[in-house]
């Protein structure tokens, strides 16, 4: 029998516990032709901010090791536009689009969301932790993180996710404040602050020097995250996100404690990462003797 891979976030029903994660599958509309979304769960277009952001210059994307570094400032048209030019794209792409939602104040944030939310948008990702944003992140701040989340939930009815930060120093703190606030769950995580230097330039390979980090490599970090937040809020429903690639690694964010899974810079190297991973999940799944991937959801033993 084939294996069920239906998972829960909270109130939303997800047929597939991959999520596509935001700023990786563009406006997701650009991916119809190279992706089969018929094997996620919902997929995150790109963060909208209230006014066009113009994004940083070239070079904004960098190789480094096995990961990757972005520094592209979160370039998008505003949410008049995105509303406008976007949203009728979704409609017929056969998976559940989920807006992200940045911005500078508070009050961005809201309009934004409010935007997203009565153009019909199903899921609203509070974007709290773009590190390539300058000055301090919302994400770093459990008080800061939990005005937004606050203002967002008094004033859209859709289920909202709050996207952390492994640069925060108590990441348990913020998601806490953030589930206070009315968040339905946590993203964890994005990002790491990271950079890289061109030696026969001897110039930052990002214009904004300061970029975020993917990859491999971050697994471990978002790991922990997704350990410490569910040990701590076993009843809070986590999206586990940062170097996920393969079958194995979406089964050890769900033991670790996520009820989802994001892919992400995978998408880069293979747009079709998800179709493998779902194929190579159940069959995983039938060799354990698993009928049901939920029932494995936080089911990490302690030594």
């Amino acid at each position: 029998m084939k294996p069920d891979l239906s998972m829960t976030l909270g109130s939303v029903p997800l047929r597939s516990p991959i999520v596509a994660a935001a700023g990786t599958v563009g406006s997701v509309f650009e991916f119809a032709d190279v992706t089969d979304w018929s094997v996620y769960g919902a997929a995150v277009a790109k963060s909208v901010s209230g006014d066009p952001w113009q994004g940083r210059p070239a070079p904004r994307v960098a190789p480094a090791g096995v990961g990757m570094l972005n520094g592209i400032g979160i370039q998008n048209p505003g949410i008049d536009a995105w509303v406008d030019s976007y949203v009728p794209r979704f409609r017929g792409l056969g998976v559940p689009v989920w807006g992200s939602a940045v911005g500078n104040t508070v009050d961005e944030f809201v309009r934004v969301a409010s935007g997203m939310a009565a153009a019909g948008i199903d899921a609203i990702e509070i974007n709290l932790s773009c590190p390539n944003l300058d000055g301090h992140l919302f994400a770093l701040d459990p008080k800061r993180a939990a005005e937004v989340v606050a203002a967002i939930r008094g004033s859209v009815p859709v289920p909202l996710g709050a996207k952390l930060s492994p640069n925060s120093e108590d990441v348990v703190a913020v998601a806490g404040a953030c589930a206070g606030a009315g968040a339905d769950w946590v993203v964890l995580t994005n990002t790491v602050w990271g950079a890289g230097v061109d030696v026969t330039t001897r110039r930052p390979k990002l214009t904004g020097m300061i970029g975020g980090y993917s990859g491999p490599p971050l697994k471990p970090i978002a790991l922990r995250c997704v350990l410490e937040v569910a040990r701590a809020m076993p009843d809070l429903p986590i999206v586990g996100c940062g170097g996920v690639s393969s079958a194995e690694d979406v089964l050890e964010f769900v033991v670790a404690g996520a009820s989802a899974v994001g892919v992400g810079t995978a998408h880069f190297a293979d747009p079709r990462v998800g179709t493998r991973i779902i194929r190579t999940l159940s069959n995983r799944l039938r060799r354990m003797g698993v009928a049901r991937l939920k029932d494995l959801v936080g089911t990490v033993e302690p030594w």
